[in-house]
């Protein structure tokens, strides 16, 4: 029905962000649907991580999709029409260890959609959070570690997660139906989410007993 058109530019650098969004609204006049999707991950110690490492992280989880979503969001104001989705993560719930990068980018990123949503419903804009599991794909290969060099590890829940396409049919039901949030995770996720906020103490000993046998995993 539609012509697809491709702009393809670098999260992590806001003003190629802030320009590929003048070239979306120049072809298109306006966005119907945005979905926030890419992401990149991480693996390390957080006394071994530079704030450099940490930066990266956050500038392509955090800074870069909410500066698109800005750019974006004064047509769909003016429209009084549009529908945001974040693809957070269900780290975005909750912190394990070793993940302190992306655990805190995905933290932000559900703070900033949660306000974004209460902020537009005058305007009849949707905005859905959505926080899978694991997922199929090369995240953990591609994921920085505590240097900024790459992990190129295939990480085995990755692995065994759910496949691009399960949670793609989710996200677009997700749409159709208007959620405002949506967790797309296995049973030990999704209960770790409920354990952190009805039993964060024995959320925060189950988490400091995981670190302990992860680095002893690591030393061995």
């Amino acid at each position: 029905t539609h012509k697809p058109h491709t702009v393809v530019f670098d999260l992590s650098d806001t003003k190629t962000v802030l320009n590929a969004a003048e070239d979306i609204l120049k072809y298109l006049g306006h966005v119907d649907i945005l979905i926030n999707n890419a992401g990149i991950s991480f693996r390390g110690t957080i006394v071994d991580t530079g704030l450099d490492v940490d930066k990266k992280v956050m500038e392509t989880n955090y800074f870069g999709p909410i500066a698109l979503t800005k750019a974006l969001l004064p047509s769909m104001i003016k429209r009084r029409q549009g529908h945001i989705v974040a693809i957070s993560s269900v780290q975005g719930k909750i912190s394990i260890p070793f993940r302190s990068a992306y655990a805190a980018s995905k933290h932000a990123t559900q703070a900033f959609f949660d306000c974004l949503r209460a902020e537009v419903e005058q305007y009849d804009i949707d905005v859905t959070v959505i926080s899978p599991g694991y997922i199929q794909t090369n995240l953990s290969l591609n994921a920085v570690t505590a240097d900024g060099s790459r992990y190129g590890v295939m990480d085995k829940n990755t692995a065994e997660g759910q496949t691009a396409a399960e949670v793609a049919q989710v996200v677009l039901s997700a749409v159709g139906q208007k959620k405002k949030e949506v967790l797309v995770a296995g049973l030990t996720p999704s209960l770790a989410v409920y354990l952190r906020n009805l039993f964060p103490r024995l959320f925060f000993t189950l988490m400091a007993s995981r670190a302990k046998k992860e680095r002893k995993a690591k030393d061995s």
